[in-house]
């Protein structure tokens, strides 16, 4: 297995992009990781089409220092998660120490919420450009964009090289 022995975190909110949850999900456990679900704190929550998902515990209960990556899914569940102080807090400490963050689709948002995009390049889905240049990122229009231990992502049509990326930063 390419990352047996890592721990990723995946974040869920309600109106998640089915998606951009479970292929990272699954791709994720595929390649060896162990593969914690954190919500805001509810136990379970409901994706843009009606799919329910389980979260294994609140992410004010998870301590960076034990986790390698997060990974935040898109949909308008960003919108959600980026109201959470708990959650904002906890994507900024990875990303201060060093952990793999990645974002894809709308999930910027919280990127920008956290303060984690200025002078870095990142991309994610075209109508929230403004918002994540306004934060400081060097927009790119790519399918995958990393920026050190940032991964950034557009749209579901680019999970397979977001995946991969998430992957080899993990190695």
């Amino acid at each position: 297995m390419e990352i047996r022995g890592k721990t990723v975190v995946i974040l869920l909110e309600d109106l998640y992009n089915e998606f951009e949850f479970w292929y990272p999900y699954y791709r994720m456990k595929e390649a060896g990781a162990t593969v914690v679900v954190a919500g805001t704190g509810r136990e379970s929550y409901t994706s843009k089409h009606g799919l329910v998902a389980k979260a294994d515990r609140a992410v004010d209960q998870i301590d960076p220092a034990g986790v390698d990556a997060v990974i935040i899914p898109g949909g308008y569940a960003p919108d959600l998660m980026r109201r959470s102080p708990a959650l904002v807090d906890f994507v900024r400490r990875m990303d201060q120490q060093g952990k793999v963050v990645a974002a894809i689709c709308h999930a910027g948002w919280v990127l920008a919420s956290a303060g984690i995009l200025k002078g870095r390049r990142a991309t994610g889905f075209s109508s929230i450009r403004d918002d994540m240049v306004n934060a400081g990122a060097e927009y790119l229009d790519q399918e995958v964009v990393r920026d050190g231990n940032l991964i950034t992502s557009r749209q579901p049509a680019d999970l397979p090289a977001f995946c991969r990326t998430i992957i080899e930063a993990l190695r």
